[in-house]
């Protein structure tokens, strides 16, 4: 493994709060979500208890896919504000112990950046995939004066950046090393852009599509390579900052340089079967090409949480304390929590597990109140991917109280950036936070446990005891974790140290010798006793 210099401190503790900028706030009242609106909401995530946002793509864009389609790296689309409200949102956020992330699109751009304007009229430039002439399948028909196409990213509209390919192939005079020129330009771009951000006061990034960058690429070995040179270039330059990958794939992305991936419910090991045999369920965004899963989190008691645990040991055994791995509630791209048959009950045990185990949580936007994936919505900047996957439904504007538009906006409700949740009972931060008894009560509570006990942590070994209904597991030798996500009690034998007083409860008892724990009840208790577990 590359040697790297350590992740800095403060991301071993970190709690992820993910915010679709389009969708939180609105604080001008044109419908769409903006900055100065984030920085409205600040006090809610420091109640909460979160300490790092990373916010979706927020860069000048024509919005072809949802900002994912970068026109300007380097300047903030007026649609959220000025740079400047940019810089005061990062401020703000830090003065209440808060970082912020960006997006960071490194694998293609839109195809209105001035970069492919350029490229599609100079047949010699080479900071794009280019055909000299024809069309094979996969390209695109050049729009401009160069003869040929050009190779995209994912939709049309995205033109592949050239970082090279690995290999060559007489048949295909396109394919670049990944020392030509072109790519060498684009990887002096990553730096020149993650540089101008950093020095502005983000954190880090997440970057999307990270293993996309070099092509026809067995084993990821020259993207790995690219990513490595970047993250001692970040090492050197901006030691406490950080890089998130969108890849899947922890074991081969954190030793590549990056400090964090996340487990996702596509790419990785079986095709994301870790993350959506968890809770990732069949309603929403779905892949035809999945195989129908019972998921763990669902009530029906049919699925298994050993697909998930061993993709976490194989990956967790590969990095030691190289890096993390991130367990998100959902993202931008997959179904909420709150889908199809899930219920808002089922969502306590669901967030007990998440802020207990040893990877770092990302919280999406509204997951804490247990907002819903809303279904049949209309296509909106790129959202339909697929004959059942529309992202849309997991984009809805945040709900913060039962005012005009739950609060998310003065705008006429036909003006909002996507429909409400249109539920009459749709959860909402105000009703929550006057409801001790509420989900977001809950998640703020076990995010403050995580915080002051050691052993809930990223750093903490884990020991499984059953992995079944219940699920159950020991942390840093010192806390007991049972979780049941069924509708139906269960019942445990248990020979393990003796349980001491409970930290958060909800349905769960243990007693002589049995462990009992009611549908979707969960309970971690501190052991009165060490016990002796090795890390894993």
């Amino acid at each position: 493994m590359t040697s790297f210099r350590p992740a800095p401190a403060w991301l071993a503790d970190a709690v992820f709060y993910q915010i679709y900028p389009q969708s939180f706030a609105d604080s001008n009242g044109d419908g769409i979500g903006d900055f100065n609106g984030i920085t409205e909401r600040l006090d809610h995530l420091a109640w909460l208890g979160v300490n790092t946002v990373w916010i979706n793509p927020c860069f000048v864009s024509p919005f072809r896919d949802a900002g994912y389609d970068v026109s300007d790296y380097l300047s903030v689309a007026p649609r959220y504000g000025t740079g400047e409200d940019l810089a005061k949102l990062v401020d703000l956020a830090g003065r209440r112990g808060i970082r912020v992330l960006l997006d960071l699109v490194a694998g293609h751009t839109s195809d209105e950046h001035p970069w492919f304007t350029a490229s599609a009229n100079d047949r010699d430039d080479q900071r794009y995939i280019w055909t000299s002439q024809g069309c094979p399948d996969g390209f695109v028909p050049s729009p401009g004066s160069r003869p040929g196409a050009y190779l995209p990213n994912f939709f049309d509209s995205q033109p592949a950046l050239n970082f090279g390919y690995a290999r060559e192939n007489p048949a295909e005079p396109w394919r670049l090393p990944v020392d030509a020129e072109g790519p060498r330009a684009n990887r002096e771009a990553l730096r020149t852009i993650m540089d101008h951000w950093v020095r502005l006061g983000v954190s880090g990034f997440r970057v999307d599509m990270a293993a996309s960058l070099v092509k026809d690429d067995p084993g990821k070995v020259a993207t790995s390579a690219l990513w490595t040179e970047l993250r001692h270039w970040l090492d050197r330059t901006h030691p406490e900052a950080v890089l998130l990958a969108e890849w899947g794939e922890p074991d081969v992305s954190v030793p590549a340089g990056f400090h964090a991936d996340f487990f996702l419910h596509f790419g990785g090991p079986a095709d994301g079967l870790a993350l959506r045999s968890l809770w990732s369920n069949r309603e929403g965004t779905v892949n035809e090409d999945w195989d129908p899963l019972d998921c763990f989190f669902d009530a029906i008691g049919r699925g298994s949480p050993r697909p998930f645990i061993e993709a976490y040991h194989q990956a967790s055994t590969s990095l030691g304390s190289s890096g993390f791995i991130s367990l998100p509630t959902a993202n931008h791209d997959f179904s909420r929590l709150n889908c199809g048959p899930r219920t808002a009950e089922q969502l306590p045990v669901a967030f007990a597990f998440q802020l207990t185990w040893p990877t770092l949580p990302a919280i999406y936007y509204g997951d804490e109140i247990g907002m819903r994936y809303v279904p049949n919505l209309p296509d909106k900047e790129g959202s339909v991917i697929g004959p059942h996957y529309n992202r849309a439904g997991s984009r809805t504007p945040m709900q913060w109280d039962d005012g005009p538009n739950a609060g998310f906006s003065t705008a006429p409700a036909d003006a909002l950036y996507l429909p409400l949740d249109p539920s009459p009972d749709r959860p909402t931060v105000a009703a929550q936070r006057a409801d001790e008894t509420s989900l977001l009560h809950r998640v703020r509570r076990l995010i403050a446990l995580r915080a002051r006990t050691p052993e809930l942590g990223s750093g903490a070994a884990v020991e499984v005891l059953h992995s079944g209904y219940p699920f159950v597991y020991v942390r840093g030798g010192r806390c007991l974790v049972v979780v049941n996500p069924q509708r139906d009690e269960v019942r445990h034998a248990y020979d393990g140290p003796v349980v001491g007083r409970p930290l958060e409860v909800s349905g769960v008892t243990v007693d002589g010798g049995t462990i009992t724990a009611d549908g979707f009840g969960f309970g971690i208790f501190e052991l009165a006793e060490d016990r002796e577990v090795t890390l894993s």
